[in-house]
């Protein structure tokens, strides 16, 4: 039964990062649709209200899979000594850890700033914020790897 949940957790998490992923690069694609004027460096265009949404959603849905993938591998936090001493998979799930959290500090931060560039209210001009959404959709799959990886190794850890 507790394997069934596992598997189930594991999908939910990797649904919710992969379909952030997806809005992040629909996001991409629905800026890019708007008209824009672009000289050098700076660019001019109008606010996508499109791709405002889906990078509302994609965000939403990483911090969702984020926390969720923290509760269910539950939160171990060690000493420098103890880390030494520990097992090796406990070692990787600490690893997968710290990593989910730069993966999601990195995507959720170029999911926020693709997101706002998109906001009503800033219809600027200024420097070009291209493929911020994109790239933060590619984290977002990222993310789900490495959720997963924490998830089976303080699983595993926990067992043992």
């Amino acid at each position: 039964m507790a394997g069934m949940v596992g598997i189930f957790a594991c999908v939910l998490i990797v649904g919710m990062d992969i379909t952030a992923g997806i809005l992040g690069i629909k996001a991409e694609a629905a800026q890019n649709q708007v008209k824009h004027l672009r000289l050098w460096l700076f660019e001019c265009k109008d606010p996508s209200h499109e791709a405002f949404i889906f990078g509302v959603a994609a965000a939403t849905l990483l911090g969702l899979a984020h926390v969720l993938a923290n509760l269910l591998g539950g939160c171990s936090i060690c000493t420098q000594e103890e880390l030494q001493k520990a097992s090796p998979s406990r070692q990787c799930s600490l690893a997968c850890l710290l990593l989910m959290w730069v993966l999601l500090a990195g995507g959720l931060g170029l999911l926020v700033i693709g997101t706002m560039s998109n906001n009503k209210s800033r219809a600027t001009c200024g420097f070009t914020h291209h493929h911020y959404l994109s790239l933060g959709g590619i984290l977002c799959f990222v993310h789900a790897g490495f959720s997963v990886g924490y998830y089976v190794t303080a699983t595993a850890a926990f067992t043992q």
